[in-house]
């Protein structure tokens, strides 16, 4: 049965050696579909590459990771960000904005500054109609404080959700899907059984976050969208339902979000 992994980053340089043949292989397991997701200006246009090139999707956005630590700069940036998304707005293979939101493991020192990329790139969304994918660690509280108090207006998605009680029961609140990575398959994994039953099934997603975060059995591995199975397989227990139901609703959710007719 097909599986949608609503995200992936099939333009990182860990497919550099053979990402046409990940792609097509990918694209004939049981005709899986999936995103590749712009996380920096340069990986947006290759994400767009790649999905005119290939049977898949692309996102554009600027992670809080990937944003440039002077606001003239960040400015420009997002200036372009939004001629590339224009340039693409008509495109069937474009679906949203992102990945964008905030980051304060690894970056500390220039919250503020993520704040505004993140505002703009929702004013961005609104602005030609599209729904958003939310990147968010150890910084839940703004980023449920921003979504407040900046709606937004087709939603989106909380990618690779951390396990926190409050942010799933607020995102839903707000009407973003909750989409599940690896971490929910890892023998240390906490609250993931809680964390999958407090999510309707018409509201998940699944994804790989590939090349990251491969799932068990292949934790370890390089990741890609094939094992977005082991995803499926472990919402599927925790649920008491088939790895076939779970397959076919994160399907139909996916292309409700991103808006996709087939």
């Amino acid at each position: 049965m097909p599986f949608f992994d609503s995200h992936a980053h099939l333009d990182d340089s860990k497919f550099n050696e053979d990402r046409k043949q990940v792609i097509n292989d990918c694209i004939k397991e049981n005709g899986a579909k999936f995103v590749t997701v712009g996380y920096s200006l340069q990986s947006s246009k290759k994400a767009i590459e790649l999905a005119n090139n290939y049977d898949i999707y692309a996102t554009i956005g600027i992670s809080p990771n990937d944003i440039p630590q002077k606001e003239d700069k960040l400015w420009k940036e997002l200036d372009e960000m939004e001629k590339l998304v224009k340039t693409n707005i008509d495109s069937k293979r474009f679906l949203a904005i992102g990945e964008i939101g905030l980051d304060y493991y690894w970056n500390k020192e220039n919250k503020e500054i993520q704040k505004q990329a993140f505002i703009k790139q929702i004013e961005i969304a609104n602005k030609y109609d599209l729904p958003i994918t939310i990147h968010t660690r150890e910084a839940i509280n703004d980023t449920l404080e921003i979504l407040k108090q900046n709606t937004v207006i087709n939603k989106g998605i909380f990618h690779c959700c951390p396990h926190n009680r409050e942010l799933v029961k607020q995102g839903l609140k707000l009407g973003f899907y909750i989409s599940f990575a690896g971490p929910v398959t890892f023998k240390n994994a906490k609250n993931a059984n809680e964390i999958i039953n407090m999510v309707p099934l018409d509201r998940m997603l699944i994804e790989t976050d590939s090349p990251y975060l491969s799932p068990e059995p292949e934790r370890g591995k390089r990741n890609d969208p094939r094992k977005v199975k082991y995803i499926a397989q472990k919402i599927a227990e925790v649920k008491g339902i088939t790895v076939d139901e779970v397959g076919n609703q994160t399907y139909i959710n996916a292309k409700k979000i991103y808006k996709i007719k087939e």
